[in-house]
């Protein structure tokens, strides 16, 4: 009997076009970091990342006028 093949750990790539190009290394206390998931969570989001891109393009539009 053949072996399976074995899957590797973790999410597959995204296609091309689908990947964030940078990463900004952030450090949060505990009270920030529980604090800003339960605002993503309210507000919507799927991630605290999606949340905290969302909430920093709102700040630059507007501080970009």
């Amino acid at each position: 009997m053949p072996k399976a093949k074995k899957r590797g750990r973790g999410r597959p790539p995204l296609p091309k076009g689908h990947v964030k190009g940078k990463i900004v290394p952030m450090r949060l206390t505990d009270d920030e970091a529980k604090l800003f998931a339960k605002a993503a969570k309210a507000h919507g989001h799927e991630s605290l990342s999606s949340w905290i891109r969302h909430t920093l393009r709102e700040a630059a539009s507007v501080a970009s006028k």
